[in-house]
């Protein structure tokens, strides 16, 4: 029921974003935010990031890896058309409200964690994550140049989730 309504309330507001945009400038706008995440005014990429991990054990978690996987391109591909939408619409490249990169690399952060999780572990892959995204050190940094429009977008935070997912998998390796 929650989520009918979610979805309800998500269809409502993108059909009154603006009358000058057409429902596919809506639709782009409305995925690239996480429906309202992006519209956050302070750290629109950390309350992304913050949907994600929220939505991880009920979406993504639970899905066998090759589903997980299947789950990671699609949001690679469409994000990377909402992304290179959303930035001709607000004229802007990589503008703050496009959140759904963070989507894709906080799910590819928490690979390691299985399904067998608990909330640390959750906030472990949050930091660690959001670290990256915002420090950006080489090579994350040098990828949003890599490929043009939403899919250099996109990039950065796939390998920010790497390397995120990464240091996560040492961590539990050594600590177990």
């Amino acid at each position: 029921m929650g989520l009918k309504l979610g979805a309800a309330c998500f269809l409502i507001r993108m059909q009154f974003m603006s009358e000058s945009r057409t429902f596919s400038d809506n639709l782009a706008l409305g995925i690239s935010r996480l429906a309202v995440a992006g519209l956050s005014p302070k750290g629109p990429g950390t309350c992304g990031s913050l949907v994600a991990v929220l939505l991880a054990p009920l979406c993504f978690m639970p899905l066998p890896l090759v589903w997980q996987l299947a789950v990671l391109a699609v949001i690679f591909f469409v994000g990377s058309w909402a992304a290179g939408r959303a930035e001709r619409i607000l004229n802007e490249k990589d503008p703050g409200q496009v959140v759904v990169d963070e989507l894709l690399g906080q799910w590819i952060a928490i690979m390691p964690l299985g399904t067998a999780v608990n909330a640390w572990q959750l906030l472990a892959a949050f930091i660690l994550f959001r670290t990256l995204d915002i420090a950006k050190p080489w090579p994350i940094k040098a990828s949003e140049n890599w490929l043009p429009g939403g899919y250099g977008v996109m990039l950065d935070d796939l390998i920010a989730g790497l390397g995120a997912a990464g240091i996560l998998w040492l961590g539990l390796y050594f600590l177990a």
